[in-house]
């Protein structure tokens, strides 16, 4: 019998030296394409402005979730183009702080437009109302709503945030896309850019409907790119890792963490090079490991590094009692 298997074996181990060499050969093509894209997008389209000139698209821009953060970096990142800057987001006192704080900067026009998205489909006819007439080139889908660390079924107020989660991450940015899109494909020129996560390039447990929403928002973009490209829109899936935000309770920056506007500058000079992007360097760098690793094993990783982190949180609430 053991011959029998041994013999079988032998046989087979032309295969296995086949399936070996094409494996080895697929991964070093991978990061040899990978590695010449990153030179691509992070080299030379900087030196060499290979990136969109939003200016040619239209006097303003549009941006929600924009009072802090990344969608605030990407408002000044705009305004300082030239761009006229509609700011969007549900705090009044603070659209008008980054309003004046815009126009005083930059010297350009701002619109401010009080909205909370977490109501659902009845904000949009207003939102319609208020940008009606406006030239609206450049489109960031920023607007998001954050998720603790959690199994599904022990997420406080599980109906509500279902709800709004939803609306906020889903629908404010397929809605926006809507009300934006006809007059960019009527002057064949626009950008949108999508907020997405890098979390949505892996089912992620612990974040399951965060995971999911910005799934969505990555397929949305590509898929809509697929369409539009010819009409002469671009559309951009951006997914970051961890950037220091107020989204990440403004955690230490580092090389592998950057503040907001380190991370937007990067980002928007890969609009036009790169339709699917981590938008900075030492991002796509981590988006490299993980898009090598079979998606298992990296559900498997990141499981357990959030494990730790919702058994932290648990700890800290507890005042330092023992969690399970």
């Amino acid at each position: 019998m053991s011959l029998d298997i041994g013999s079988s074996l032998g046989r087979l181990q032309p295969l296995f030296t086949i399936a070996g060499l094409v494996s080895v050969s697929y991964v070093t093509l991978k990061v040899a394409f990978c590695t010449l894209n990153f030179v691509k997008v992070f080299v030379l389209s900087p030196l060499l402005k290979l990136h969109v000139d939003v200016k040619k698209l239209g006097q303003w821009a549009a941006v929600t979730g924009c009072t802090d953060g990344i969608g605030k970096a990407y408002a000044e990142e705009l305004a300082s183009k030239g761009l006229n800057i509609v700011l969007l987001s549900r705090s009044q006192e603070k659209l008008e702080r980054v309003a004046k704080e815009i126009e005083a900067n930059y010297n350009v026009q701002t619109k401010i437009i009080v909205v909370d998205f977490a109501q659902g489909p009845g904000v949009y006819e207003n939102i319609e109302k208020e940008m009606a007439g406006l030239e609206v080139g450049v489109l960031v889908n920023n607007v998001g709503m954050a998720s603790v660390v959690e199994y599904f079924a022990e997420t406080a107020d599980l109906e509500q945030y279902i709800t709004n989660i939803i609306n906020v991450n889903i629908l404010a940015a397929t809605q926006m896309t809507r009300i934006v899109l006809p007059a960019m494909v009527e002057k064949r020129k626009g950008v949108i850019m999508n907020i997405s996560s890098a979390s949505g390039k892996v089912p992620t447990g612990l974040l399951s409907v965060y995971s999911a929403t910005k799934a969505y928002m990555d397929f949305f973009s590509r898929a809509l790119h697929t369409e539009y490209e010819s009409k002469g829109i671009t559309v951009q899936s951006v997914m970051p890792y961890f950037v220091s935000t107020n989204m990440t309770r403004n955690m230490r920056t580092s090389i592998t963490v950057p503040n907001s506007k380190q991370y937007v500058k990067q980002a928007l000079a890969t609009v036009g090079v790169e339709n699917r992007t981590h938008g900075y360097y030492s991002h796509a760098l981590q988006g490299l490991i993980f898009d090598i690793l079979p998606t298992w094993l990296s559900m498997k990783l990141v499981f357990s590094e959030l494990k730790k982190t919702r058994a932290r949180v648990l700890k800290k609430k507890a005042g330092g009692k023992k969690t399970h």
